[in-house]
């Protein structure tokens, strides 16, 4: 059985195809600036020369017609004709409170996702115009919606509700909704693997650190609370974006710097954060850099990262009354090997202790703790596509 895994942005479209009798990838590619000048598929089949296509490309259909063309290609393809994809899996953002698992697509799920756009105007229609493209370029071929927002679909009304008049959520769905699920749920499960434990039994934290950050209680196997909220720009500082702020302060910026609603959203989501704070770079890697040269507004920024995820951790242990693991994943969880130990030692009253010849390592998945820790720390690159790919399995099949 092969699974074709797909992720539609604005103007990008990832994609893996998988043969799901050993979970291996036949071929990944990209396909960047879609609507753009520059645009391109980078195109990777497994065995074969990496190929690169620059062609004017106006739509996601024919982006999705080019990865497909790709997918069958006499010389660089992998598979002998489309037939051979049993099914496609779309990593969807948002599906608010509509979908608390994956589903099986259908006309009326696409109407749902249409409901849901207000909630991810930039997002969910990409989402669907990949989906309609699909529908054209293989009819009749089995789809499933993975939503980033499902797994979070756990949380306890407590940790979800904000302190707004209660109509605000009843009439607008205003909530803590949360993402990065798919990666959460992945790491969470592989960690139980790992540590030869029913996740049933587990109180684990995951910590998905990229240029989009969000840390996730998992307990039982099920989310309980998560730093993303109503959009993704809660919790930890991240690339650009501001983390938790005051709510006062944005009301107060829009009226003594007299912003509109787009400037203030830019401030927010593209010019806060990493590259804020230290006015270098939203890179961990440059901040990193320029914090080792003596720069303080970089050493500022990695501190309160650093800062902020201890916050989270120890905030979720206490949520879940214990702690058992912690995850680092996601492309700062994976390489930081400095962060990680710093985090951990902000962690030792919870019994943690990692092996600083084990912490040092980049982009593999290995325990990292000491023998002796009564918290196991974990390094696992996270694999959304392989879970989107999972679900798609287990609902088509």
């Amino acid at each position: 059985m092969k699974v074709l895994v797909i992720n539609c942005g604005s103007s990008s479209l990832k994609y893996k195809l998988f043969n799901m009798e050993d979970e291996s990838v036949l071929a990944n590619g990209l396909v960047e600036r879609i609507k753009l000048e520059g645009s391109v598929l980078k195109h990777e089949p497994l065995g074969k020369e990496k190929v690169e296509i620059s062609t004017e490309i106006p739509d996601h259909e024919v982006a999705i017609k080019m990865m497909l063309d790709a997918l069958t290609h006499p010389d660089y393809g992998v598979i002998k004709d489309l037939n051979e994809i049993s099914a496609v899996g779309h990593r969807i953002v948002h599906g608010g409170e509509k979908f608390t698992g994956s589903v099986k697509i259908t006309d009326e799920v696409i109407k749902s996702l249409e409901e849901c756009i207000e909630l991810a105007p930039l997002h969910n229609p990409p989402n669907i115009l990949g989906i309609e493209a699909v529908k054209k370029q293989i009819p009749g071929v089995p789809m499933v919606g993975v939503f980033d927002t499902a797994f979070h679909q756990t949380i306890p009304q407590k940790a979800f509700m904000y302190g707004l008049p209660y109509e605000y959520y009843k009439n607008k769905g205003l909530r803590r909704y949360g993402f990065h699920g798919t990666s959460h749920q992945y790491v969470s499960q592989r960690a139980a693997e790992i540590l030869k434990k029913p996740i049933k039994e587990l109180k684990i934290v995951t910590c998905h650190l990229g240029n989009g950050v969000s840390l996730t209680a998992v307990k039982g196997g099920k989310s309980v609370d998560t730093t993303l909220g109503f959009g993704t720009v809660s919790g930890v500082i991240m690339g650009t974006r501001c983390g938790d702020v005051d709510p006062v302060l944005i009301t107060y910026l829009m009226e003594k710097e007299n912003l509109n609603y787009e400037q203030i959203n830019d401030i927010l989501h593209k010019k806060s954060g990493l590259l804020g704070i230290s006015g270098v770079s939203s890179d961990m890697r440059d901040i990193e850099e320029a914090a080792e040269k003596g720069n303080k507004r970089a050493q500022l920024a990695l501190e309160m990262f650093e800062y902020m995820v201890i916050k989270y951790i120890g905030a979720y242990a206490a949520a879940m009354n214990g702690l058992d693991a912690v995850v680092f994943t996601a492309g700062i969880g994976e390489n930081a090997i400095q962060l990680r130990k710093n985090v951990c030692e902000g962690l030792k009253f919870l019994g943690i202790e990692i092996d600083d010849e084990k912490n040092n390592a980049r982009g593999k998945e290995i325990d990292i703790s000491k023998q002796n820790s009564k918290v196991r720390v974990l390094v696992i690159p996270t694999n959304e596509e392989l879970m989107i790919a999972r679900e798609t399995k287990a609902l088509v099949y």
